[in-house]
């Protein structure tokens, strides 16, 4: 890989993980109503790539349910999950779509699955239980959003196996209004006064909105699909890992994770497992279901 690529490929991590952080202080700091948050991250992205809009993937069901799932299922759900579980927490649960997504492809597509990419996906499953698990076998409701997240990030990264290749730029679209129609009447459903609520805290949610669907998700998505275009899979999906690990990081330093010997031992194994399944897979299992966020 290019100095100048590798180099972008650690900005497009580095702004993934960041938007985990400010994801966290948004909804979890902020207070503002998560689905409102996500709509209107969604209506930016739309307003940035309408020119993409049209003509329609098709076909047209297939591409508005993975937009479904993509979009409103595993982006909504995420941040309703940040209001209790930390930005370090949410960057390795959602790893599970990685071996989740390995796992729907043999039902769903029916592929092969041979002993070492088993193996990365028991220990991706088995080290995000680690992370998840409380005591009294219990799992919080944040870590249930978040599983549920990962489920969804993998339906729709299955379908788009089923499709011929889409523009980036096109399928930006399409998940920005597919995601946008879905949660934002959700939104006014069941989030009353959250206009209200971002007004109070004024122009750091503009900026948030405006950092989320620009920057994270159309210009470190797109730059991404440019470089997986360029390189092979193998060799770019393993460096998506410095998304959790640098959000961590920002984790510790920014919003004060607390980082204890379980989810040590739980991400080591967990980033094992993904690293496991990226280097076995013909396409890219993370950029399919990575924030991603």
């Amino acid at each position: 890989m290019k100095p100048r690529h590798l180099a972008l490929f650690v900005l497009i991590c580095l702004i993934w993980a960041s938007n985990n952080i400010l994801s966290k202080i948004v909804v979890g700091t902020w207070h503002v109503p998560p689905l409102f948050f996500t709509s209107m991250r969604f209506l930016v992205v739309l307003i940035a790539t309408l020119p993409w809009l049209l003509p329609p993937p098709r076909p047209v069901w297939r591409t508005m349910l993975i937009g479904l799932f993509m979009g409103g299922g595993s982006f909504g759900l995420m941040f309703i999950a940040l209001y209790w579980v930390s930005p370090s927490e949410a960057a390795i649960v959602v790893q599970a779509s990685v071996p989740i997504t390995a796992l729907l492809s043999i039902f769903m597509l029916n592929e092969r699955i041979r002993w070492r990419r088993a193996l990365g996906i028991t220990l991706a499953l088995a080290g995000v239980l680690i992370v998840v698990w409380q005591p009294g076998l219990r799992i919080s409701k944040g870590m249930i959003f978040l599983l549920a997240s990962a489920i969804c990030g993998s339906l729709g990264a299955v379908m788009m196996k089923q499709m011929s290749a889409v523009a980036p730029l096109r399928f930006q679209a399409w998940v920005g209004l597919t995601g946008l129609c879905v949660l934002a009447p959700i939104s006014l459903l069941i989030e009353p006064g959250a206009l209200a609520k971002a007004q109070a805290v004024g122009w750091p949610v503009l900026a948030g909105v405006l950092y989320a669907g620009l920057i994270t998700s159309v210009f470190a998505h797109t730059a991404y699909y440019f470089l997986i275009g360029r390189y092979e899979a193998n060799l770019v999906a393993p460096l998506t890992l410095l998304t959790p690990l640098m959000t961590i990081a920002l984790g510790v330093w920014i919003t004060g994770d607390h980082i204890d010997a379980k989810m040590i031992v739980g991400t080591a194994i967990a980033l094992v497992g993904v690293l496991i399944i990226a280097l076995r897979s013909k396409g890219a299992p993370i950029a399919q279901t990575q924030e991603r966020s």
